[in-house]
């Protein structure tokens, strides 16, 4: 790979946040065995190209350039894992064909018997196309730029959601009343994707310090949502007793205040209902809905 100039590489560390974006959003559309790390390391390589091949005079503006790159790199990264062989992709689509035909010439919804016959397979064979259609969260057929996205089969039911929106608004608060180094190197690291050798150098501490902090928070938030949320499973604290063992207590505590803080203030600007919660707790960090899921996955992991 060719060198970076000096105002490519300026480039590439001023636009690294547009990669954790799509990175983010990507995430939301596949299925969990899918890491951040295999999507963002596609990513940055992608982000790098657009900066060593970037005409300043076509007159596109870079980030609109970087970002079609970099969501076409995603995309090529997840063909190249794909879980759904093109045979059975082929076999979605014939069967799709079939019951849409068939739909349509019967005026109902054919049976398994049927579109068995009308395809000449066994009816074991239907389940089994069913199966992998269901598991079908990307499509990659006809890419133009944006995602052609299915619905999962698995989508969260409405008590999940329920579940979800009271995680995210008690996280929210969590993350407000933490001593504020700890809730800087969070918010910068899970909601702004930042990376630690960027805090380390920002706040003029080792890299190792930051993980240190890092992990230090993601512990007291963890047992500060259990504390609350789950308190059979609050993890054994090392300290029964003293200022440190204080501390923690007055943290948890705080929790609370700050939810009900949270909740009152909603219900003063008359957000009512689960959706109203969510999108108060989305605000976390300045996150939109989408991306305030994939922090709570991230920190709660």
């Amino acid at each position: 790979m060719n060198t970076l100039s000096a105002d490519q590489r300026a480039l590439v560390e001023t636009h690294m946040h547009v990669v954790g974006y799509h990175v983010t959003e990507m995430l939301q559309r596949v299925p969990p065995q899918v890491t951040r790390d295999e999507l963002a390391s596609a990513g940055y390589l992608a982000l790098v190209q657009t900066a060593l091949s970037y005409d300043e005079s076509s007159g596109v503006p870079f980030p609109r350039y970087a970002a079609i790159r970099i969501k076409g790199a995603l995309v090529d990264e997840l063909r190249s894992m794909d879980w759904v062989s093109r045979g059975a992709r082929r076999k979605i689509r014939e069967y799709a064909k079939t019951v849409e035909v068939m739909t349509a010439n019967l005026g109902r919804a054919p049976s398994r018997d049927e579109i068995a016959a009308s395809l000449g397979i066994v009816t074991s064979e239907v389940d089994a196309i069913r199966d992998t259609a269901e598991t079908k969260v990307l499509s990659y057929d006809a890419y133009d730029g944006s995602l052609a996205i299915s619905v999962p089969a698995n989508a969260p039911t409405p008590e999940a959601e329920v579940l979800m929106s009271e995680r995210m608004l008690y996280l929210r608060s969590a993350i407000e009343v933490l001593p504020e180094r700890l809730r800087y190197v969070v918010e910068e690291t899970y909601f702004r994707d930042r990376m630690v050798t960027d805090l380390a150098e920002e706040l003029g501490l080792t890299q190792s310090r930051v993980s240190q902090l890092r992990a230090e928070a993601i512990a007291l938030l963890r047992d500060g949502l259990n504390n609350h949320l789950a308190p059979e499973v609050k993890r054994e604290e090392g300290v029964k007793q003293g200022a440190a063992a204080r501390r923690r207590q007055d943290y948890y505590a705080e929790i609370g205040r700050k939810v009900e803080s949270n909740v009152n203030a909603a219900r003063n600007s008359r957000a009512t209902g689960s959706v109203a919660l969510q999108q108060l707790a989305a605000s976390a960090a300045g996150s939109p809905p989408a991306r305030a899921k994939v922090a709570v996955s991230n920190l709660m992991a």
